[in-house]
């Protein structure tokens, strides 16, 4: 008697398991904001001195963060927590493209975007445009950027948005990675967008 009890709870067991809810679909980590109507495309000069679309990077996984070079801690950390997640990504990373997009054209010269930018990665692109293109563009990409604590024509800071877009292999906008994304969840979100390609 106790084995046919003992076999009817292995068989009840096993039932309730099969009508268990299968796990949900894996979330983002960042905030997911595919099909957004904005940030669909962008025509910059890279510091290279190469025009640039975001169809030329079709095939790799591509990061728009706008900054400035003489940041003091937002843009150099975020291009820092992107290197550190392409690390580890491994052989994937050469499938992501990081792009820093220079809201200070006046002091951001293509030479110190081409020493500043690569520092952080080898891989990764400066891009810059002219300041009225620049006011378009980052109407397109909602973001805002204006000078503060200025002391001078050459010396100020720039208050500006602190996001990142990342956009997927196909080019659709995928997702916004606010400020301070650790590189470990920065690589997850990567690795699934790579692998859903």
């Amino acid at each position: 008697m106790k084995a046919i009890l003992f076999a009817l709870a292995i068989a009840a067991g096993g039932v309730l398991a099969g009508c268990q809810p299968a796990p949900p679909e894996q979330k983002f980590l960042a905030t997911d904001i595919t099909g957004a109507p904005f940030a669909r495309d962008f025509r910059l000069t890279d510091h290279n001195g190469r025009v640039r679309t975001l169809a030329d990077f079709r095939g790799k996984a591509v990061a728009v963060f706008f900054g400035y070079t003489h940041c003091p801690d937002v843009c150099p950390t975020t291009l820092a927590d992107f290197a550190a997640a392409l690390k580890l990504l491994g052989p994937k990373a050469s499938r992501v493209q990081v792009i820093f997009v220079t809201v200070d054209p006046a002091r951001d010269t293509p030479d110190l975007l081409r020493q500043f930018v690569p520092a952080f990665n080898p891989g990764f692109l400066g891009m810059y445009t002219d300041e009225a293109s620049l006011k378009v563009l980052a109407k397109e990409y909602k973001v805002v950027y204006q000078k503060t604590a200025q002391k001078g024509p050459d010396d100020y800071l720039i208050d500006h948005s602190a996001g990142t877009y990342v956009y997927d292999p196909e080019g659709r906008l995928r997702l916004l990675v606010p400020y301070g994304s650790p590189p470990d969840a920065i690589a997850q979100d990567l690795k699934k967008l790579l692998g859903a390609s």
